[in-house]
């Protein structure tokens, strides 16, 4: 479980809410959440369970409302993650890797070190890019998240697909 970059941090943050959308559910079984951490880095084996695929799909839920709310209520959620599973960064070099960061606990359960590597993610982030920079979807038909580091803003839409099919439903809509 390592920590590299915040660009790192910040997109697990955003796959992992991803994960369950108004699309089907991708986090099903446990191989879907060794996919989806082997998918953002992490080098094998990875090990896990259905209390870990559980405790992920729950963690998930906690992080989502971060990209709803206000400025102050989302940095409340935000410091409230770093508080229950960061500890004070160390450097790591375990297992022949590179030396890096960590903010979780050694040997910690996969949950916890998403926690605190996608808190510090969104935190670093909204201290460089402002809260307005993470949003929602605003495709009446998707309800994904998005981080939108682009100096101009703001970004409405997760992808330009959900952006283009939004402008011509309402082309369409004036046009009848």
């Amino acid at each position: 479980m390592e920590l590299q970059s915040p660009d790192r941090q910040l997109r697990l943050a955003v796959d992992l809410v991803n994960t369950r959308t108004r699309e089907p559910e991708k986090l099903i079984a446990p191989a879907d959440l060794q996919s989806f951490l082997m998918a953002h880095g992490e080098p094998e084996p990875v090990a896990v369970g259905e209390r870990d695929l559980v405790a992920v799909r729950a963690f998930r839920e906690r992080l989502r409302p971060v990209f709803h709310a206000e400025p102050d209520e989302a940095a409340g959620l935000i410091n409230a993650l770093l508080e229950e599973y960061a500890v004070r960064p160390y450097l790591s070099n375990h297992d022949g890797t590179p030396w890096h960061v960590h903010v979780a606990k050694p040997d910690t359960s996969w949950v916890e070190w998403l926690a605190a590597t996608t808190a510090l993610g969104l935190a670093t982030f909204a201290a460089g890019h402002g809260f307005e920079a993470l949003g929602v979807c605003a495709a009446a038909d998707c309800d994904r998240v998005f981080a939108n580091a682009a100096e101009r803003r703001p970004r409405r839409f997760c992808t330009p697909r959900c952006a283009g099919r939004t402008r011509v439903a309402s082309y369409r809509a004036r046009q009848s």
